[in-house]
């Protein structure tokens, strides 16, 4: 089983385990959970991302990580985000070493989101939800680290200025929650790497 380089793994497990996770609390805010997937390509970390399919409820189309909401069994956040992955794209909870968690977000559709990093060995025989998943996105961290493939500007947004940032791989936009996510983990890594 390959993995992404452990030097830089245990780094940022030990940088989510030791910084204060951004929680928020708001009764009349749904709640949901993602997977931030990485695993080992060649030799090379990778983050795994989904096409969500014109099937889906909310964010059609949209470019986004494994995850969705809270479900009455689920015992805690971790365990939905690993439920939802395994019901999307067929990964197993077995198979994941989660890293750790990522500040809550809230979405434009109303959801407080909690995003934990989990590793997964590659390749992966992933089964994917013919409802949910159009299409499993692999996308070298490398490319993401490098700055020249993400836009960012400002816009209002219920009575605020908000940075929307943006990511382009080759015909993929990934913007939204998604961005703000991937945003949060790439600046984590980066100062990992400087450190």
């Amino acid at each position: 089983m390959k993995y992404c380089e452990k030097d830089l793994i245990d780094q940022i497990g030990k940088m989510l385990s030791s910084r204060e996770r951004k929680v928020i609390h708001h009764p009349s805010l749904a709640r949901a959970a993602v997977l931030v997937p990485l695993f080992n390509k060649n030799g090379n970390c990778h983050l795994l991302f989904t096409k969500r399919t014109d099937l889906v409820k909310y964010h059609k189309g949209e470019i986004s990580f494994p995850g969705g909401m809270v479900d009455e069994e689920d015992v805690s956040l971790e365990k939905t985000a690993l439920r939802e992955a395994f019901e999307e794209i067929g990964l197993k909870e077995a198979d994941v070493q989660l890293i750790g968690g990522l500040d809550d977000i809230v979405t434009t559709t109303q959801f407080i989101v909690t995003p934990f990093v989990g590793l997964f060995p590659y390749p992966y025989p992933f089964e994917t939800s013919s409802v949910e998943i159009a299409e499993l996105i692999e996308v070298p961290l490398s490319f993401l680290l490098s700055g020249e493939n993400c836009a960012e500007k400002e816009i209002n947004w219920m009575g605020r200025k908000d940075l929307v940032y943006a990511y382009q791989y080759g015909e993929h936009t990934i913007w939204g929650a998604t961005a703000r996510i991937l945003k949060q983990f790439l600046d984590l890594v980066h100062f990992q790497r400087k450190t």
